[in-house]
């Protein structure tokens, strides 16, 4: 067999050029780096001729068809231009590295070799190119999924030109759940849980959807105290700044370091406080805790009992209670302190400072609510001190106030201590147990401090709340 051993073949005119005669073999051994032709040269295999490649071929696949490399990849590595291959994910997921900085025309393919890409998925490393006009990494996970890509431009990058199945260019996909009532206000679904269940979740999402849900979780509130009694702090509110699931007003609590939850395909228990109850002995009972993922907000600290000085205190909570005076009419309780135990940001407030002439008035404070302190008693001989006011938020598509505080009692005072916007219940006055009001339903209100002596009693704690919102369409 003759050899010829040369470093360049170029065309005798013009820019073509010709390897064989229809019937020659022409063959390129393993391991060879072959260059054929220059910029502008023609390249031309006659009708009948063969190349036969020994090694890997790459370039050839500019068109739209990819060489096979035939050695199965059973590791991550990343792709040449012009190649095509089998990929084997038995022991796992797999991920294909695109090649950088790719030209038009480049192909690259992959086939699932073992039908095994939908219980290990095999992911493709967009490296700095969009796939399909979308900055994201492709995911293929139907099995037996073979699909071919050509790089096209910088907008659109590589675009999946054959597929053995679907096209598997990525696109948004969204949180799917269930649990709760279910509702929704445009692009974006709301779960809201009024008492115990679970938060169910199916699909994750990818960030062009959705993989972050946004939250409101209030406690309940606390229970109003008795004998002229102090109003009870609203439960502790918590809330997520909206990032997620956008188009809605925020409380001013659902700020920085509040975030929106990442979810991962399991339940979520959900725990939602009921009030706490009035007592006619003691100071009014704390509301209960409610719950979602990482997220706790406390319940709501009780209000004092009047003319007891053992118990005109109020209870700490998520917004505390407020004191009230003591039995012998110029000692006056201690606030409950709101944000207990503490958060960032705050779930809640201080109750509100009892007063007493020493004399003929008492007035108890009013409980703490989300958005603002109870409010004191400066001159008791006025009306009872009102409940701090809760806060607002659109999560559930429309404008509503939670968390208010509940309205201190007093005696012979001319007016009761009025509930704090957001379900706070109202307090009582002149010896007449019944204005004081439970706090509202699912609001987290705290109950209102009763006006009257013994036997009288303040009203309960409102129970609590959690909304769960997040985007599940374009």
């Amino acid at each position: 067999m003759s050899e010829v051993k040369v470093n360049k073949i170029s065309p005798r005119s013009g820019t073509g050029v010709q390897l064989g005669d229809s019937g020659d073999t022409i063959t390129i051994p393993a391991g060879a780096n072959a260059t054929l032709g220059g910029a502008g040269s023609t390249i031309s295999i006659p009708a009948g001729a063969t190349i036969t490649n020994s090694g890997t071929a790459a370039g050839f696949g500019a068109t739209g068809a990819a060489s096979w490399d035939t050695t199965v990849k059973t590791t991550g590595f990343t792709a040449v231009s012009g190649v095509g291959y089998f990929v084997d994910t038995t022991s796992g997921a797999i991920s294909v590295t695109l090649p950088a900085s790719p030209s038009a025309g480049d192909v690259v393919a992959v086939k699932d070799y073992a039908n095994t890409f939908d219980t290990n998925n095999l992911t493709l490393a967009r490296n700095g190119s969009n796939i399909g006009g979308l900055a994201i990494d492709s995911i293929l996970s139907i099995e037996g999924l073979a699909v071919t890509l050509v790089y096209v431009d910088a907008t659109k990058g590589w675009l999946v030109t054959d597929s053995g199945l679907q096209s598997e260019a990525p696109g948004p996909e969204y949180v799917t759940a269930t649990g709760g009532t279910i509702t929704c206000s445009g692009d974006y679904r709301i779960h809201t849980f009024t008492g115990p269940g679970t938060f169910c979740v199916s699909a994750v999402g990818n960030p062009l959807g959705s993989t972050l849900v946004d939250y409101l979780v209030v406690a309940g509130g606390g229970g109003g105290g008795s004998t002229h009694g102090a109003g009870a702090g609203a439960g502790g509110y918590r809330e997520s700044p909206g990032t997620a699931s956008g188009s809605y007003t925020v409380s001013a609590l659902g700020v920085a370091p509040a975030v929106a939850l990442p979810v991962s395909v399991q339940g979520y228990p959900i725990d939602v406080g009921g009030g706490g109850a009035f007592c006619g002995s003691i100071q009014g009972a704390n509301g209960g805790n409610s719950n979602f993922s990482s997220i706790t907000a406390t319940g709501g600290g009780g209000g004092a009992k009047g003319c007891s000085d053992s118990t005109d205190d109020g209870k700490p909570g998520g917004s505390g209670g407020g004191s009230a005076t003591g039995s012998s009419a110029s000692t006056i309780g201690i606030i409950g302190s709101g944000n207990t135990p503490p958060v960032s940001p705050p779930q809640g407030n201080n109750g509100g400072l009892g007063s007493s002439d020493g004399t003929t008035y008492r007035s108890a404070g009013g409980g703490g609510g989300a958005a603002a302190v109870g409010t004191g008693s400066p001159n008791p001989s006025e009306a009872a001190s009102p409940g701090g006011v809760g806060a607002t938020s659109s999560i559930n598509g429309t404008p509503t106030a939670r968390a208010g505080g509940g309205g201190g009692g007093s005696s012979n005072a001319p007016g009761a201590g009025a509930g704090g916007g957001g379900g706070g219940g109202n307090g009582g006055y002149n010896c007449n147990p019944s204005p004081s009001r439970d706090g509202g339903t699912n609001t987290g209100g705290g109950g209102g401090g009763s006006g009257g002596p013994a036997p009288s009693v303040g009203g309960a704690g409102g129970s609590g709340i959690v909304v769960i919102r997040y985007k599940f369409q374009n």
